[in-house]
């Protein structure tokens, strides 16, 4: 009797966690792709409550809200050979679940590309462009190329299942070395300033008193 007892908790346990394994939610902010070991069996882009076979079935959920991800500091050349230390950022929405988990299948593995396409990216098209460029109110028009451009990247062969949104310029310093020999320049040319004022001041109080000197004699 107490045998049997235990076999009826066993039997009710494993049906309940059947149960719950069966029925999955879908909020509004999720997709979800549905997997058969670990084979893709269909995808869900409404939020509701859906069915799946218990144990061998097993569910992924993706975000479907705007995700960003900050790109490593990486140095660019530009097309006057100026070099500049660009730190970028980038958002994206996956589009394809079954896209996105095919090719990148986690979101670290998604960060880790996505940063290689955007560094890419930013290093191609600021080499087509001088500081003069890059410091012009055309940035916000360099930034829509980078992602343009970011966009065909991801888009090329098989796709990754995302799309680029927006790509951002955070900060963008001058290298060490860089830094230093335009600072050198611009001591020079204030030392060269200062001594052309000197001079002019030197030349404009020797007219001076050359006058005072020749009313002087004028008047004796």
């Amino acid at each position: 009797m107490k045998s049997k007892n235990i076999l009826l908790v066993v039997a009710i346990l494993a049906a309940l966690f059947a149960v719950t394994d069966t029925f999955f939610i879908v909020n509004q902010q999720q997709q979800a792709l549905v997997l058969q070991f670990r084979e893709a069996l269909r995808t869900i882009k409404s939020p509701g409550l859906y069915v799946k076979l218990p144990f061998i079935q097993s569910v992924v959920l993706f975000d479907k809200r705007i995700l960003s991800i900050e790109a490593p500091p990486q140095e660019a050349i530009l097309a006057d050979q100026k070099r500049l230390l660009v730190d970028a950022f980038a958002r994206y929405r996956i589009t394809d679940p079954l896209r996105y988990f095919q090719r990148l299948n986690n979101e670290r593995r998604a960060v880790d590309q996505i940063s290689i396409l955007v560094n890419s990216s930013m290093r191609q098209v600021l080499g087509t462009l001088t500081m003069q460029d890059v410091l012009s109110a055309e940035r916000a028009k360099i930034m829509n190329t980078i992602r343009d451009e970011v966009n065909t990247k991801v888009s090329n062969e098989e796709g990754y299942g995302i799309e680029i949104v927006d790509v951002r310029i955070r900060r963008a310093d001058l290298p060490d070395e860089t830094s230093q020999s335009i600072y050198a320049r611009m001591r020079s040319e204030r030392q060269r300033q200062a001594a052309q004022f000197r001079a002019n001041g030197q030349q404009q109080a020797q007219e001076i008193r050359s006058k005072a000197e020749r009313e002087r004699t004028v008047l004796l």
